[in-house]
């Protein structure tokens, strides 16, 4: 089956890294191949990630990845979302000059000229807020419209705001916060056989998703202060208790700690004389 993967940019790089590490390596037949072998279940087509939501719908590709922006721009009824893949975060927002007295979205006049690529999402947004608005489509730098009089407001992706600030404009509003998600046809999906590709691949994906900030912690734990360890490690399901040949003095305990509690956790275990403590990283995690 085919996946449409953006063919440039973070997107393509974090789809690509995300494969690799679920054990679907792109095999290039060569540098600037616009297709490539997934493992050995799938092929990877390269194109823009604008056009991704299209080739989905019209079933050029069974699966594609792409911005939850470009989706719900397009909002094909043949395309579902599979999964949040949890790169390429960004949100579309509404932005005004610096020196604009309007201070949200709901106090913009009727009739106000919007510059936006996304014009479906636009024009819905604001007809939710009962403002009919006047698009002014552009391709690229939408910030640049205000000040040639061109718009009186913009629509536009943005990450950290820097850009904005950088050209005068200040943000009043967010439309939506996207990020890359995994998608796939619907009528494709209707096939028991692949609906089960499916179920798979969003299983391998998610499982590296889940691991990526988990640590694996291993620790020598007297015997005789296990109650204190459960407490400590939690794990999935608690932790995991191995003998460890001593006479029975102490038992090795292995769980999945979250990354950001790995500090304090270590500090605990070293407080009952825990030794021996090993943490590793995570490749895949599944319930």
């Amino acid at each position: 089956m085919r996946i449409a993967v953006p063919n440039k940019g973070r997107l393509s790089e974090e789809s690509l890294k995300l494969f690799e590490k679920a054990g679907l390596r792109a095999q290039f037949r060569a540098d600037r191949a616009l297709v490539a072998r997934l493992g050995s279940h799938f092929q990877a087509i390269f194109v823009r990630a604008q056009d991704i939501p299209e080739f989905v719908a019209d079933g050029a590709a069974e699966f594609g990845i792409t911005g939850a922006d470009l989706i719900q721009e397009n909002a094909r009824p043949e395309v579902e979302e599979l999964l949040d893949l949890g790169f390429g975060h960004c949100r579309l927002i509404v932005a005004v000059r610096d020196e604009s007295p309007v201070q949200s979205p709901e106090q913009l006049a009727e009739g106000t000229r919007v510059a936006t690529s996304f014009p479906g999402l636009a024009k819905r947004y604001f007809a939710s807020l009962g403002t009919e608005i006047k698009v002014v489509p552009v391709s690229g730098a939408a910030e640049i419209a205000p000040h040639l009089g061109v718009a009186d407001v913009i629509v536009d992706l943005t990450s950290t705001g820097s850009t904005l600030r950088v050209n005068g404009l200040r943000e009043v509003g967010t439309i939506l916060d996207s990020s890359a998600r995994l998608v796939a046809n619907t009528e494709a999906l209707a096939a028991v056989d692949a609906r089960e590709v499916a179920d798979n691949l969003t299983t391998a994906l998610e499982s590296v998703l889940r691991a990526r900030r988990k640590r694996y912690l291993m620790s020598n734990v007297p015997r005789d202060r296990l109650d204190e360890v459960r407490q400590i490690l939690p794990g999935i399901n608690g932790p995991t208790i191995v003998d460890v040949l001593d006479q029975g003095r102490w038992v090795a305990a292995h769980a999945v700690v979250d990354e950001d509690q790995l500090y304090d956790t270590i500090a605990r275990l070293k407080g009952l004389g825990a030794e021996g403590i090993l943490v590793t990283r995570i490749e895949r995690l599944l319930p």
